[in-house]
């Protein structure tokens, strides 16, 4: 079997650290080639452009993607003509047709005084948020006219019907399809083609509808009533960071953004955290968590990536915390942690 290509994009911020935690944890599970690309804000900086072309043909050819995270204050901007570090991920999505984006949120049990919500509210809670990823207002015409602007919202049955196949496929119990229908014709779309494909392909897997201002009260008042939760591009992009905060920290959730067919991009949640760069406080376990996405979903290898799940488990269950989770861990001192368990 070929060795394993992984294009790293380290990114900005504490991007760097956190993927060369990861580059430590895949070092120790096996071969892998790893091909390093700028990416984001350092790409404009360089190069003018968030994503080359360059970095994207490097991407395709890969047999998965490795992200840190992107943006920074340094290239915040309102004008729309200026380039933005989060023009990269969308191009990177678009490139790759990655229109499905897993979101997976289970809180640990030695992290239950970390979440907002009570013990008791999220004991049990095993959801995953499966979110369309290419479509929708933010791959919509847009623009200003005068002293007004417009983002245009708009999806294809056949874009519906893909989302929605990879949740009914990752289901357990159920699935809970979160639109506004009571106002957006997209919307009546989305649920019209959901309830058509349930019937034609899935019939054995419950489902629910729920309107999104609905779903964001219940997720917060019952997060273990969800199995899948199935939504468009912008509500998904809400809610899954709603859901992310069940666990106590955004630190902890890793994401995989897939397509039909090529490389999978691999990433935590969380963003670049400019404030704490290179003082050794970033938190690495997401991003680690993010590596056994990649394991399971790009690379077919489960057996590793339940290795990396429970040594990450066991290192936070004894008491290895960052700062974010309330503990006085490092970055290094975390992924140590998760290495000595690996070893064992």
């Amino acid at each position: 079997m070929a060795t394993p290509r992984i294009t790293v994009l380290a990114g900005d911020g504490i991007g760097p650290e956190i993927v060369a935690s990861a580059l430590e944890v895949l070092n120790q599970i096996g071969d892998f080639e790893f091909d390093h690309h700028e990416f984001g804000g350092c790409s404009i900086d360089s190069t003018g452009v968030a994503l080359t072309d360059e970095t994207l043909a490097a991407c395709r050819d890969s047999d998965a993607v490795l992200l840190g995270a992107v943006g920074g204050p340094k290239w915040d901007t309102t004008d729309p003509d200026a380039p933005r570090p989060e023009q990269g991920l969308l191009g990177l999505r678009s490139g790759l047709g990655l229109f499905a984006n897993l979101r997976p949120v289970k809180p640990l049990a030695a992290l239950a005084d970390a979440s907002p919500l009570r013990p008791e509210v999220i004991g049990g809670c095993d959801l995953l948020v499966v979110r369309e990823l290419t479509g929708g207002i933010y791959f919509g015409k847009r623009g200003r006219e005068g002293d007004s602007a417009f983002d245009t919202c708009e999806y294809t049955v056949e874009e519906i019907e893909r989302i929605a196949r990879v949740a009914f496929r990752s289901a357990r119990s159920g699935v809970t399809s979160v639109d506004k229908a009571n106002v957006l014709e997209t919307s009546r779309l989305w649920r019209e083609t959901v309830v058509a494909l349930h019937e034609r392909e899935f019939p054995e897997v419950k489902l629910d509808h729920l309107l999104v201002d609905n779903a964001a009260m219940q997720l917060v008042s019952e997060p273990t009533a969800f199995d899948v939760i199935l939504t468009e591009n912008l509500f998904g992009d809400i809610l899954s960071d709603e859901a992310a905060m069940i666990t106590g920290s955004i630190g902890l959730l890793p994401s995989a953004s897939l397509g039909l067919d090529g490389p999978g991009v691999f990433e935590p949640v969380h963003g670049s955290a400019p404030d704490i760069a290179g003082t050794g406080k970033a938190n690495p376990y997401a991003t680690l968590l993010s590596v056994a996405m990649m394991l399971r979903h790009g690379l077919e290898m489960p057996e590793h990536a339940t290795a990396v799940e429970s040594a990450v488990d066991s290192a936070i269950a004894d008491g290895v915390r960052t700062a974010d989770l309330g503990g006085a861990a490092t970055t290094d001192d975390a992924t140590q942690a998760v290495l000595q368990r690996l070893n064992s």
